[in-house]
């Protein structure tokens, strides 16, 4: 059957990358909707100058964030994009063609590129990076707890997979990355704690920030994406290292705090 498609993004303060985003879904959305936590530059002006239906929402962290989005699409075939996303052309007439013959499917799967400083990134684990992105709202939901948020289909539903790439234009520098990264790893112990996950050893801080290296740089062929396969192989170990040191502190500080 044919579908009404909503696309919906999450932002805040993306005025500097919004604009592509939002250009890449003109002719495929029939709606595009954005939830902003508030931004303080010109993301709103941008995506309201595209045509976006805008809602300000204070951000509740990702999985309830994306809920949220999801609940406000005027259409229960929902697209769910990052600010930082963009459509290619054969991903555009891939999602066509699904929205005038939607399957039985309760989503489909989209293959991310992501770009790193520069260079597409395909091997090191990080291609293809297969996000379930395109559903039916009815029958699935956003789950995770505070990070690694994924959309979940209900059981024995199928997921179909689009053809063409979803580009992720994800770190334009190392200082950027590393960033992030020391953002992440805060989050990921606080994850690692709240599931009651606290013991550290030296096999979490020494061998598998080493098998995290040799997996992507070596197994998975990182180092066949020059300079971009080893930095992310080196940063990425590091943050393996980063999450169990703050788990360590974490637990230790808990652990002396008087009773």
């Amino acid at each position: 059957m044919s579908i009404l498609l909503s696309v919906v993004i999450i932002t805040f303060n993306e005025e500097a990358i919004i604009a592509r985003c939002l250009a890449a879904v003109q002719g495929v959305a029939d709606e595009v909707v954005v939830v902003d936590s508030y931004s303080t530059d010109r993301t709103v002006a941008i995506c309201e100058a595209h045509g976006a239906r805008v809602i300000q929402h204070a951000f509740a962290g990702y999985v309830a964030q994306k809920n949220y989005a999801t609940a406000q699409a005027q259409y229960n075939h929902v697209l769910q994009l990052d600010a930082d996303e963009v459509l290619t052309d054969e991903l555009r007439q891939s999602i066509q063609q699904v929205k005038a013959n939607w399957s039985a499917a309760a989503g489909f799967m989209l293959k991310r590129l992501t770009n790193y400083c520069g260079t597409w990134v395909r091997h090191g684990g990080w291609y293809p990076d297969r996000k379930l992105r395109l559903y039916d709202r009815r029958l699935g939901s956003w789950t995770g707890l505070l990070l690694h948020e994924q959309y979940n289909v209900a059981p024995n539903q199928a997921i179909g997979e689009l053809t063409g790439d979803l580009l992720h234009y994800s770190y334009t520098s190392v200082e950027q990355h590393v960033a992030q990264l020391n953002r992440f790893t805060s989050i990921a112990a606080e994850e690692l704690a709240l599931r009651g996950k606290t013991r550290v050893t030296p096999f979490h801080l020494v061998l598998k920030p080493i098998w995290k290296f040799v997996h992507g740089y070596f197994l998975q062929l990182g180092l066949l994406d020059g300079f971009a396969g080893l930095s992310i192989a080196t940063i990425s170990a590091w943050g393996v290292f980063l999450k169990f040191a703050k788990l360590r502190t974490r637990a230790s500080i808990h652990e002396n705090l008087p009773h």
